[in-house]
């Protein structure tokens, strides 16, 4: 009877894009997926929040009762907090059988090995990630998550993701089109390319994302592009009109902005300020009109005062975000602002938090309306999970669309909707005949 395994993923898109190539290694030594009583279990894990850091330990204290139950039971703790917190884990959680960082993901057939053979496994040394021939077990069979830069070397005042997933290491050209034409060959219609910070691939080896889209940009069957998570640093005006040169460039950009205070944005060192920011929005909008723009925001950073929290919702105002990720500041362990005086109250916090929740609503709002009476081209990739008579899918900017359809007829297929509803953060349409 083949063993069982179970891949509970935390976090980012880069541990999705882990957790897949992990499962593509199970599945080669010929365990099975199953969401229950399985042999195998894998916590890929995500230490960027406190929030997200406390739901796995929840998750571990459960498992760890099953190994009481179960002795057989193998328990791996994988991805951020394995690397943050090494063999301190075991201490913690003494029915650990493996800890293991990212960078070992590849390793995980011989790290279960060395576990089989009695072995309490940490694996969290630094080490170069290579290529490899790891046939991920995709989520999708119609888009598809393609990494071509680990690691990151900005040195943000917040930000763990450093320290746990190391420097920048890009993947060659070469590589990285192999891998999407393999995609392309396989029916694949839409690939994200994936980094910590992806405007950044290519430092470490003499080229950029401008030229790895042009690249890539002619394989046969891949009808979409996209690429996150950006950094305002590195979003040159290269790189914007190369998108809007390359019709399978999605027109949706990801660029974080964390603060509109120039002042906070100083203390998080993230190197630029709201007036430079402003300036890549309006010059990507320049490029691409119909541009749609997301980003990620924090409040309550440390000493930020109420006038520089109104500085922010401002931005949001401003500059009209389709999408906003936003978050309370969260003290990561061995990161500088942590041990900073004036922290912010968490009833500041939580009520910052709201009224920019508030104002990132109304943007997004009002964005929606725009697509009414739109005719947008969809990829369908699901059923609707609330309502079986409808699919859903997304547009080119990515917004998430619901319309009525028989799946199995049109799942795959990029069709044109015309938009007749338009909520917040989704949109309902018609198939255009």
């Amino acid at each position: 009877m083949s063993q069982r395994y179970q891949i509970t993923t935390f976090g980012c898109q880069m541990n999705k894009a882990d957790s897949e190539r992990m499962a593509g290694i199970l599945e080669s030594l010929g365990y099975e997926a199953t969401e229950e009583d399985a042999d195998l279990v894998i916590l890929n894990t995500c230490s960027i929040r406190d929030g997200a850091e406390q739901k796995m330990y929840s998750y571990l204290g459960i498992h760890a009762q099953r190994k009481h139950r179960n002795p057989a039971l193998t328990l791996v703790v994988a991805g951020c907090v394995a690397q943050q917190e090494g063999a301190k884990l075991l201490r913690r959680v003494p029915e650990l059988d493996i800890v293991m960082g990212p960078q070992h993901a590849d390793q995980l057939a011989e790290l279960l090995a060395r576990a089989n053979d009695g072995e309490q496994v940490v694996a969290t040394d630094w080490r170069d990630i290579p290529e490899d021939a790891i046939q991920p077990r995709r989520q999708s069979d119609i888009s598809a998550w393609v990494n071509v830069i680990y690691g990151c070397n900005e040195r943000c005042t917040y930000c763990i993701v450093p320290y746990t997933r190391g420097v920048e290491q890009s993947r060659t050209p070469e590589a990285i089109y192999q891998e999407v034409l393999g995609l392309g060959e396989r029916g694949y219609q839409e690939i994200t390319l994936l980094g910590q910070n992806i405007d950044a691939y290519g430092r470490d080896i003499s080229t950029n994302l401008a030229h790895l889209l042009t690249v890539i940009h002619d394989v046969p069957n891949i009808e979409r592009i996209r690429f996150a998570t950006s950094h305002p640093r590195y979003f040159t005006e290269e790189l914007i009109r190369t998108c809007a040169e390359l019709p399978k460039v999605c027109n949706h950009f990801h660029i974080p902005f964390q603060s509109g205070d120039n002042q906070v944005l100083s203390r998080m060192a993230r190197g630029y300020s709201h007036e430079r920011y402003r300036t890549i929005i309006a010059k990507v909008r320049e490029y691409i009109p119909t541009a749609a723009i997301s980003g990620d925001a924090i409040v309550g950073f440390p000493e930020e005062t109420e006038e520089q929290f109104l500085n922010t919702v401002q931005l949001v105002e401003d500059l009209q975000f389709e999408l906003v990720n936003t978050a309370a500041y969260s003290p990561r362990p061995g990161t500088p602002a942590a041990s900073w005086p004036h922290q912010i109250p968490e009833d500041v916090k939580t009520d910052r938090l709201q009224r920019l929740n508030r104002a990132v609503a109304q943007s997004a709002y009002n964005c929606s309306q725009t697509y009414l009476g739109r005719v947008e081209p969809v990829l369908v990739d699901a059923l609707n999970p609330k309502d079986p008579t409808q699919v859903q899918g997304r547009t080119y900017s990515n917004r998430l669309v619901f319309l009525p359809g028989d799946y199995q007829a049109l799942r795959g297929q990029i069709i044109p909707v015309r938009i007749t509803e338009a909520r917040t953060f989704s949109l309902t349409g018609i198939q255009e005949v």
